[in-house]
Formats: structure tokens, sequence, C-alpha cells
């Protein structure tokens, strides 16, 4: 994937544009070890043979922070790390990627430090996963949304809210970006990206779909926080509702989330192979 020019939100800080992002310490460690040289793009002088794709997977929510919670008592916290694991472990196990996640434990993680962790990587992919509820148990199946500086829907708007209210979880001494930090980087997000982030989505709703319930028109974009880094494809999957009794069961089985990280596998391959990054370079 070229790319002309990068902007990134440190460009737009150091603009003058003020801004505090307080890292946790219980991160300072995990960002320490994971700081690998596998863990960026291809280093200078480096066989293209031993090249992998950078791929950051961050399941949703952790620690304090449950996310939803489904009608029989199950977390979207823990659904989605469990995803999350095993798409890792399908990528990897090709030998075609690199993957790394915002978190591989119970941890709470404020919504910009998952953005900074993909950019600390490099990241090529970011692809956050979720499954949350809504007040109509009988609403199911998945659905892919991509940033946009307005809502698609009304229920999308209103999913959006509820994903980025997560950092009400970070207490006094978290302050995210102020509205017109968000404003400019909305701005900033470059048209390579955002059709990226699109054909990612296209990609998933046509891998999930056969084996997967999904929503009516289920690529949707609103204005997620977590998908605001200005230089990276990135999408939001909601695998299901946990509010609803079927797709909480599936979520709750093994068999059914190694069906959707297959499935997720499948649309990342795809991505890649329209971006002319072939997987031949992988071993």
């Amino acid at each position: 994937m070229t790319r002309n020019y990068t902007v990134s939100r440190r460009l737009v800080l150091g603009a003058g544009v003020k801004a505090t992002f307080l890292l946790p310490t219980t991160l300072i460690a995990d960002l320490a070890a994971a700081a690998t040289p596998g863990a960026s793009r291809r280093a200078p002088g480096q066989p293209a043979a031993r090249a992998r794709r950078l791929v950051v997977l961050d399941p949703g929510h952790g620690g304090k922070d449950p996310g939803a919670i489904g009608v029989s008592g199950t977390y979207e916290k823990h659904v989605a790390l469990a995803t999350a694991f095993e798409l890792k472990r399908q990528l990897e196990a090709s030998g075609h990627y690199h993957v790394e996640l915002t978190r591989a434990r119970d941890v709470f993680i404020p919504l910009e430090h998952r953005v900074e962790i993909a950019e600390r990587h490099r990241a090529m992919l970011f692809v956050s996963m979720h499954a949350d509820a809504l007040t109509d148990h009988r609403v199911r199946g998945a659905s892919i949304y991509t940033l946009g500086a307005h809502a698609s829907d009304a229920q999308t708007r209103e999913l959006a809210r509820r994903e980025n209210s997560a950092d009400r979880f970070a207490g006094a001494d978290f302050r995210g970006s102020p509205p017109e930090v968000a404003e400019i980087l909305a701005s900033l997000v470059q048209h390579e990206t955002r059709v990226g982030s699109a054909r990612l989505a296209h990609d998933l709703v046509g891998a999930l779909g056969p084996n997967v319930p999904l929503l009516p028109n289920p690529a949707r974009h609103a204005g997620f926080v977590v998908l605001k880094a200005a230089d990276i494809p990135s999408v939001l999957v909601e695998m299901g509702f946990m509010s609803n009794r079927e797709d909480e069961a599936a979520l709750r089985r093994p068999a059914h989330r190694t069906e959707v990280a297959q499935a997720m596998k499948r649309a990342v391959d795809a991505y890649f192979a329209a971006a002319g990054q072939g997987l031949h370079m992988a071993g």
C-alpha cells in the first residue's frame, strides 16, 4: 500500500492543538515488550521474503469496563478477547501476518490509547472487535462500521455513542481529545485511508455473510473514536448483539468464534490481495 504522505495525531498536536493523553501504568510493560523489530513494517535491507503484514486487533472494552452484558450474563469484553485471540492465531498460522493486540488480558485501555498502539506499531490494518447490546432484544446479526462525520442511521448513532462512552471508566485523571481535535482528525483522514477502510468493510460483509447472520445494510458508518487513526485503514466489527439470546449463545461457543475468525481472516486476505499487497511475500 503506497501512501503519498502521512498525517498523524502527533502532527496535529504539534501544530498547537493541546490535548493530554495519559498512558495507564499497567500498559507500559506490555507496550515495551510488544515494541520489537518484528512489530514494525519491513526495515530497509530486510529481505522481502521475511515480510509480514502488520495487523492490529482491538478487543473492545476490558478491565473495569465489561462492555455489553448478555441476556445470560456473558460479558462483551470476554467474547471480544477470545475471538481476537482466535483471529490472531489464524492470521499468524498462515505465515503472512504479524498481529498485535491492543490488549492481551482483562485490562482497561482508553479509546485514544488503542489508536496510539496501532500507530506505535505502524499497523497496516486496525480491526476493533465488539458485540454490543440493544434495547430491542429481537435484533441480531453482525455489522461492520467505518469512520464517518455523521452516523449512517439512528441505530448506528446510538451504538457509536455507547462505544465512545467507554472512556467514562477512565476516571478523573484521563483527559481525551477535545472536540476541536476530533474534528481536525476527521478532516485529515486521507482519501486512501477512507477507501481502504471501505474496501475492508466490503470484504468483511462478503466473508461473514454466508455463515454469520448480518444486519440489514451491514456496512455502516459513524464517528467512532477508536477508528480515528489518520493513516491506518480501520473498521469496527460488531460480531452480534449480546442482547439477543441467539447471538449471545452463538458467541459463547468456541466453534462459532472460530467460524467468525475464519471469515474475518478471509476478508483480511482479500483486502491485501486487492490492495496489491500480495501474500506471496510471506514464506
